[in-house]
């Protein structure tokens, strides 16, 4: 029988449960009744519920990556190891991350579902898609009672008046926040969409947990056309946020995103005109080329010569293709932005002899008779102008009709 000593029960020991799976990597609550920092930056404590209390201690090197550390009294969520101090053959807890318990608790679930949702390759960037240049409908998903909403609206119509905004209300917070959310997100995935913006406010962790949701992510990962987040304000990052093609930090930055400016349009046009007619001025240059060569051609057939007209041949030909191409790529790409900005226009269909109606409460655009009301007024656009007018009651007479 072979016996050991202290020193060496307390080392095997050690071995034995820094190899083990589960308390290598543990997080442990409790409520802290000792705590105390020496001059070495080195950090000692007691946790404890109310079967029993463990040593801990967390290194200089962790402790001085937090911003504040929990006083006696306080409950926290602690992530380490478990090992033995085997001078004393004491159990200890060496930590590398502390917070508060209910906080803490979140980021364990939060970072939990991030690492599964990671693996299954929901967050793959190869997956992300670049979002249209030029959107017709852009979904909005958001609380209809929401700032942020407006402050969407306003931004679209500022930028890029002709689009068309769809909107899914939905709850953004609370219990029934994640079902209500899936509903909206699934509802607009059966619109003629070319875009979706998923947005909220700002508010505290617990205000946006409704974004850290599984079902909530896996029906953003679902959307059949590209869609941003604008979730909280910068520092916030939800779920969603990892799953979605792209990312803004808040709901007004998810529209800018969204849409382009019309004055960045009219300056892209301007430039592609300019580069057009920098390819036809090159024009001149390929007839001065075709002249030399002809000259070349009456030159003495020495050996020199013959070299420098083959290079002056292949100059010539290098330019004509690119000048070609580039001349083709400039007029189509230049031919496909006016056909669209053409398609897009609502003066195209004032000028065949219709009319848009807007509401004047809110510049909403009016495609059906439900949309108003009596006394509601109405700004009716033509192609000379504006006209308003004001929605009066039916008669009896066309009550019956």
């Amino acid at each position: 029988m072979q016996a050991l000593g202290v020193a060496q029960l307390n080392s095997y020991l050690r071995e034995l449960l820094e190899a083990d799976e589960i308390v290598r990597n543990i997080w442990v609550v409790g409520e802290i009744s000792e705590f105390r920092r020496y001059p070495s930056g080195h950090c000692y404590f007691t946790l404890k519920d109310e079967g029993a209390t463990l040593r801990g201690v967390m290194w200089r090197t962790f402790a001085d990556r937090h911003p504040s550390l929990p006083r006696v009294g306080d409950a926290v969520l602690a992530h380490g190891k478990v090992s033995i101090y085997e001078s004393r053959g004491e159990l200890q807890l060496v930590v590398d991350t502390i917070m508060p318990a209910g906080v803490g608790l979140l980021n364990a679930r939060f970072e939990e579902l991030k690492q599964r949702l990671a693996a299954e390759g929901l967050f793959n960037p190869e997956r992300k898609r670049p979002l249209p240049d030029l959107p017709r409908r852009i979904g909005i998903v958001t609380s209809p009672q929401a700032a942020a909403l407006q402050d969407m609206l306003n931004i679209l119509r500022r930028r890029f008046p002709l689009t068309e905004v769809v909107i899914a209300p939905c709850l953004v917070q609370g219990e029934r926040a994640p079902d209500s959310i899936v509903e909206a997100l699934y509802a607009i995935y059966q619109t003629e969409v070319d875009l979706i913006i998923l947005a909220r406010g700002g508010g505290s962790i617990e205000d946006l947990w409704c974004f850290n949701d599984e079902a909530v992510a896996r029906a953003v990962f679902a959307s059949p056309v590209p869609l941003i987040t604008g979730v909280g304000h910068e520092t916030d990052t939800t779920i969603v946020d990892f799953v979605a093609d792209l990312r803004a930090p808040t709901p007004s930055a998810a529209a800018e995103l969204a849409v382009p400016a019309m004055s960045m349009l009219g300056d892209q046009i301007a430039y592609m005109r300019s580069r057009l007619h920098m390819g036809v001025a090159l024009q001149p240059r390929r007839a001065q080329c075709e002249r030399l060569i002809q000259r070349m051609n009456l030159v003495a057939p020495l050996r020199r010569v013959a070299q420098d007209r083959q290079q002056l041949d292949d100059l010539a030909r290098r330019l004509t293709a690119r000048m070609t191409r580039s001349t083709a790529l400039h007029q189509s790409h230049l031919r496909g932005l006016q056909a669209q900005l053409r398609a897009l226009s609502p003066y195209a269909t004032l000028m065949r002899g219709y009319a848009l109606v807007r509401r004047a409460s809110d510049g909403h655009l009016l495609t059906h008779p439900d949309q108003v009301l009596p006394g509601d007024t109405l700004i009716i656009t033509t192609r000379a102008g504006d006209l308003h007018a004001q929605v009066v009651p039916p008669t009896d007479q066309e009550e019956r009709r």
